[in-house]
């Protein structure tokens, strides 16, 4: 359905092709392998790639969505030539870059966060696109439905669990009756990550004030419209781009700040039970491997998401937003930021990240 490299179409014949495909998605799956780094059987050439990534934002987790799916290619040896563009913040960057990979040579099209991808699906129909960090694909427009796309583009779902993590919230600050949150009004993801906060909220008789904004550029005054005991923070690509915003109004208000994934936790936030996204980018990898190297069909790969999440907290950041987190959420927490963290490390420590802001 979908074309392959420059460098098979050089292989001899198509049975030594054929044999290369074999060969190379072998070693993927045990490690061992039948040739090192990808290698060909025929002629010894080494199997390769063009793979487009179109990224909406940099910030800490899209970005460890991309290194994971990157290194999920290293580690089956398989070479890759990678073309990587970030839009942003950018949704017309975002468009343009779907336009130029629909016409350039790539073999597949990783696309990451919702926007990317719905301006990747929108232009890109010959060739496979592979998504990672999008949260409802189906309601996107991405995929006809999470068991069976049905067209040319697959991937791997970042959909927290809203009502735990607002029942984490309630447990961290029980008296709070009204919880805040700040999202994009152009953003499908955050879209359904409301609904569903509201969905919660009303079961747990909360109530739910809202903030919207069109830009990274508008969530001080989005959050500081807010008058709430406490606020939640979506994977909405805009905001957390902009986290420290948030951050700082709830030191200064004392509000504390429950989000949706851990890389906001390290950067300031109270607390999350959240997924992996180096992970994430990783299952996303090997699908696109799978296409690629084993001959799948997008349009039959069911949507993947990770199953396991973990509890992250920040005991400096509750403190600093006047709460304390009680003994039993530490004593079942998985991450405890702060904790065996060498301080020279800024990549451990969290720091540097306002510069993704």
């Amino acid at each position: 359905m979908f074309r392959t490299s420059t460098t098979l179409k050089a292989a001899a014949a198509a049975a030594a092709a054929a044999l290369l495909l074999t060969s190379c998605g072998n070693g993927g799956d045990d490690g061992g392998g039948t040739g090192d780094d990808g290698a060909a059987a025929a002629g010894g050439e080494e199997q390769s790639y063009s793979i487009g990534i179109t990224q909406i934002v940099s910030h800490p987790a899209l970005d460890a969505a991309r290194e994971g799916f990157k290194a999920a290619f290293e580690d089956a040896g398989i070479e890759v030539e990678w073309d990587e563009q970030n839009a942003q913040g950018e949704q017309a960057t975002a468009s343009n870059i779907a336009g130029t990979f629909a016409t350039a040579d790539l073999d597949l099209v990783h696309s990451i966060a919702t926007p990317t991808s719905q301006a990747a699906a929108q232009q890109i129909t010959d060739k496979p696109i592979v998504f990672s960090s999008v949260t409802d694909p189906e309601e996107a427009g991405l995929v006809e439905s999470w068991d069976a796309p049905g067209g040319n583009v697959t991937g791997t779902s970042d959909m927290n669990p809203v009502a735990e993590q607002l029942e984490l919230l309630l447990e961290i600050v029980p008296d709070a009756e009204t919880v805040g949150v700040v999202y994009s009004s152009g953003e499908t993801n955050s879209q359904v990550q409301v609904e569903l906060l509201h969905e919660a909220a009303d079961e747990l008789g909360i109530e739910v004030q809202e903030a919207t904004i069109s830009a990274s550029s508008e969530v001080q005054q989005g959050v500081e419209s807010l008058d709430a005991d406490a606020i939640y923070v979506p994977t909405d690509n805009a905001v957390v781009s902009a986290l420290e915003s948030v951050i700082q109004y709830g030191q200064a208000n004392e509000v504390p700040i429950i989000a949706a994934e851990a890389d906001s936790v390290v950067r300031g936030a109270v607390a999350t039970y959240g997924i992996d996204y180096e992970q994430l980018g990783r299952q996303a990898g090997e699908m696109a491997i799978r296409i690629l190297v084993d001959g799948e069909d997008p349009a039959g790969m069911p949507v993947e998401t990770l199953e396991e999440l973990e509890l992250t907290v920040n005991p400096e950041a509750a403190e600093a937003m006047g709460i304390e987190i009680p003994q039993e959420v530490l004593d079942r927490a998985d991450v405890v930021v702060g904790e065996d963290v060498d301080p020279e490390d800024p990549a451990e420590a969290g720091e540097g990240d306002d510069e993704d802001a």
